[in-house]
């Protein structure tokens, strides 16, 4: 987990500084600063173009009584996507285009989707003969990583 910490808050703003600082030197300051400013004016005008669209599709999936799983899924997907394009770097941009992309993006929720089948189970709990009959699931997820598991052994 500290690794990956590590990862993200040094060695990805070190990795992006390094590669504005490359995108500078051969297309110039102006234009550097120009397609900063410009990815962020775009990522959060496609943030709240995707979002509301995706907003309008939960609740059309709401009002036909379906639960809107992947919408949700996407929503979240959109948020991110618009929070790496507002900040500044060459990677972060990438992968934001990306997730604003509707096809890449279920590319990506297929695989956020298998992460959390791989790493969480659900477990359900039907109502029993005790149950108030009112038709209420219960049901709670744990995590399945292995470490885990082993820190929660009682000695």
């Amino acid at each position: 987990m500290i690794n990956k910490l590590l990862a993200f808050f040094v060695i990805l703003p070190l990795v992006e500084l390094c590669l504005v600082l490359l995108l500078g030197q051969y297309l110039g300051i102006a234009w550097t600063l120009t397609f900063i400013i410009g990815t962020g004016i775009l990522g959060t005008w496609l943030a709240r173009t995707q979002g509301l669209s995706t907003y309008r599709r939960i609740q059309q999936e709401l009002s036909q009584g379906r639960m809107p799983t992947d919408s949700l899924i996407d929503g979240a997907l959109i948020l991110l996507a618009g929070v790496l394009l507002i900040s500044p770097g060459v990677l972060t941009d990438l992968v934001g285009i990306l997730l604003m992309i509707p096809p890449t993006r279920i590319l990506f929720r297929r695989q956020l989707i298998a992460w959390f089948k791989r790493n969480f189970k659900i477990h359900t709990l039907v109502p029993g003969p005790r149950a108030s009959g009112d038709g209420v699931v219960d049901s709670y997820a744990t995590e399945t990583k292995s470490e885990q598991v082993e820190s929660r052994r009682l000695p």
